[in-house]
């Protein structure tokens, strides 16, 4: 699988699911491609949606999701609350 830097994964994530994300990482540090076409769905909790489509592209690299108030939110957030919160 292609690799992209940590800057181009966070962009996508944020183009493709319209949430935020940070990974604790150099921003030239090298992840596997967010290959993703469709955004993950709105009733998927924020850990759920980590566990199964984040963390096994980041490896040990530590991701921090942001809300539209600037804080992580809980686990069980799900993620059309997370998107909402959001000024669009």
């Amino acid at each position: 699988m292609p690799q992209i830097t940590v800057r181009e994964f966070e962009e996508k994530v944020l183009a493709i699911e319209e949430i935020a994300i940070l990974l604790r990482a150099s921003t030239n540090e090298l992840v596997e491609d967010y290959t993703y076409q469709k955004k993950a769905s709105r009733e998927a909790s924020v850990t759920e949606w980590l566990d199964t489509r984040i963390k096994p592209l980041i490896g040990d690299i530590q991701p921090a999701v942001i809300d539209g108030e600037y804080r992580q939110p809980h686990g069980r957030t799900r993620l059309e609350r997370l998107r909402n919160s959001y000024d669009k």
